[in-house]
């Protein structure tokens, strides 16, 4: 989803379905993780939400986690990271450092995403599954921590 006006519209859906209103925090914290294009840990949400106390930043992205607008991550570091869900930006998978914790985004060319899809559905299947989504995460050392 890249019009923001259409982002923010689709939060306001998910919220309202969830009993929520789309509050300026709301607005805010969904504008800060849509323009940083990665995903990002609370320390460094805070100065990009300098009017926000901390209390009502973790409030609000516990509500847009329910509300299904917001993913966590809680693999590679003491903090977790946040992003937007797929469904409101792009499928994608992450590489993660074991030292330092940082994850960044990366996007499979088009033939290896399908056939990592192939390959999942027809071993899900073989197990009763039904796969709605997935998610590639590798782990290793970045070139800082190297």
């Amino acid at each position: 989803m890249t019009d923001r006006d259409d982002l923010h519209d689709e939060v306001l859906l998910r919220l309202e379905a969830k009993g929520r209103r789309f509050t300026s925090n709301h607005r805010l914290v969904i504008d800060v993780l849509a323009d940083a294009g990665r995903p990002l840990t609370i320390p460094e949400i805070l100065p990009r939400t300098p009017h926000v106390p901390q209390s009502s930043v973790y409030r609000t992205l516990t509500v847009l986690e329910e509300a299904g607008a917001v993913s966590r991550l809680t693999m590679g570091s003491n903090h977790a990271h946040f992003e937007l869900s797929e469904q409101l930006g792009h499928h994608h998978h992450h590489l993660v450092c074991r030292a330092c914790g940082s994850i960044v985004d990366i996007d499979l060319d088009p033939e290896i995403e399908q056939a990592v899809e192939a390959e999942l559905s027809r071993s899900a299947l073989a197990h009763g599954l039904r796969i709605d989504e997935h998610s590639i995460d590798a782990f290793g050392y970045c070139a800082h921590c190297s």
